[in-house]
């Protein structure tokens, strides 16, 4: 279960209401600077923008991709561990705007954790060290330290055993190439 909270509103849909819940300069400024970040091909000035400009907790060595999307309106709800890779195209959101509704919360990504090209992840998620998301999965649930998940909906993957080793730092590495989909 995701960890959101709920606001309803009245009148329109909570879309055409955005602006009584963020400014309307602070959405210009973070979508500047994100379309900036989704073309530099330099990590450490994406991470220093991500920090500094969009308030986001970005851990050392983290690698994000050309075209990660993350979330323009509520940017420092989210948080990165060290040495974790965003993957190509991959959309962070830390809000969902619904007819009745609005709803907001946290996402957690850990340490050493990668996130396959594509990827959604909606807010209130949290994803644990060392885990492994396949790539076009959309992450609507927590995922557990160390897991290997994919797809839509997000389930459990298998590991080819071969490609599957354990390193010096205690995690589990697998290739992303050796996956037994007949789960």
């Amino acid at each position: 279960m995701r960890k959101v909270t709920r606001y309803p509103v009245e009148g329109p849909n909570a879309l055409w209401q955005i602006y009584r819940t963020v400014s309307p300069w602070k959405g210009v400024k973070n979508f500047i600077c994100i379309q900036i970040t989704r073309y530099c091909p330099i990590l450490q000035v994406k991470n220093w923008i991500y920090r500094h400009l969009l308030g986001m907790k970005v851990g050392n060595h983290t690698a994000f991709g050309l075209m990660v999307m993350v979330d323009v309106f509520f940017p420092e709800r989210i948080s990165i561990g060290d040495n974790s890779i965003i993957g190509y195209n991959t959309t962070i959101l830390a809000h969902e705007y619904l007819i009745h509704e609005y709803r907001l919360g946290y996402v957690t990504i850990g340490n050493h954790v990668m996130v396959g090209a594509n990827t959604t992840i909606l807010p209130g998620v949290t994803i644990g060290d060392g885990a492994i998301i396949a790539a076009g999965s959309v992450v609507h649930r927590d995922v557990a330290a160390g897991a290997f998940v994919g797809g839509n909906p997000l389930r459990e993957l298998k590991a080819d055993p071969e490609s599957t080793r354990l390193e010096d730092d205690g995690h589990v590495r697998t290739s992303l190439l050796d996956i037994d989909n007949h789960s």
